[in-house]
């Protein structure tokens, strides 16, 4: 086997974050992982980040996220069971969809982890940060994912459909975004739209955030949106708080965003 080597930190941190795609068996079918490797390959490096999505989207919104995370520390975004690229039956629980994750981590041989979930997303991290040791850290995007309405049941309704659906993808990538951006997440939102309506909600966050016991972020909206179901009060008194203004923040990693999450991931 040849000899492999290891970059210089200082090679390292200024050598490109390569981001890569690939497909692993979990027990529901392939899984589609968008994954961030280090300029030094990761081998050596922190804590592997876990970034997982909202229903509306895929693993791909993590995209810029991955590339500023994932310098010093490999970062995988999978799809979800059923959303992008990856297999599955509809109507999987939270539980079931975190089993599959489960089966992911297993298969990658990850000792440690540290995870990442907003929406339906923050519901499996919460179930994995309960039931398994490796999960190190947290940071739980407690922000409106903008949930698609249930497709048409008529040609009639087909317009009102489709204009919710654009309108949502707009809010979600941010009112600079590029065009290319905003038709990706509105065709991304399209095919997620049928599986998100079945997927169960086992639990809500407000239910398990107050239970976590690993170092906690919390990125929210500046009025703690209803729609995320949390408030202040349900957090616990260690979790840190950061404003996140919208999804597009996490979509687009500004650097005031990227660097909380740093700070909880070195300490």
């Amino acid at each position: 086997m040849p000899k492999r080597t290891t970059l210089r930190p200082e090679a390292a941190a200024s050598a490109a974050v390569r981001i890569r795609r690939g497909y692993f068996e979990s027990r529901f079918g392939q899984l589609h992982v968008h994954h961030a490797i280090p300029g030094g390959g990761g081998f050596e490096e922190g804590t592997p980040l876990l970034a997982l999505h909202p229903a509306t989207h895929s693993g791909r919104l993590f995209t810029a996220l991955l590339t500023a995370l994932g310098r010093d520390r490999s970062a995988f975004a999978p799809d979800l069971p059923g959303f992008g690229e990856s297999d599955a039956p509809d109507g999987l629980s939270v539980t079931e969809q975190a089993a599959a994750i489960g089966d992911f981590l297993d298969a990658m041989r990850l000792r440690h982890v540290d995870l990442l979930g907003c929406g339906l997303g923050a519901r499996v991290a919460l179930e994995l940060a309960t039931t398994r040791p490796a999960v190190r850290r947290l940071v739980i995007a407690a922000l409106p994912a903008g949930e698609t309405p249930p497709p048409p049941q008529s040609a009639a309704d087909a317009d009102a459909y489709l204009r919710a659906v654009w309108a949502g993808a707009r809010r979600d990538c941010g009112a600079d975004a590029p065009l290319a951006m905003v038709i990706a997440a509105c065709g991304e939102r399209l095919r997620n739209a049928a599986h998100a309506a079945g997927t169960g909600q086992d639990h809500t966050l407000r239910e398990r955030l107050s239970g976590i016991l690993q170092p906690l972020l919390v990125l929210h909206a500046p009025d703690w949106p209803h729609e995320a179901g949390v408030s202040a009060a349900d957090l616990p008194a260690h979790a840190r708080r950061t404003p996140c203004r919208d999804l597009s923040q996490l979509q687009n990693a500004p650097q005031p965003i990227v660097a909380a999450i740093q700070d909880l991931l070195v300490t």
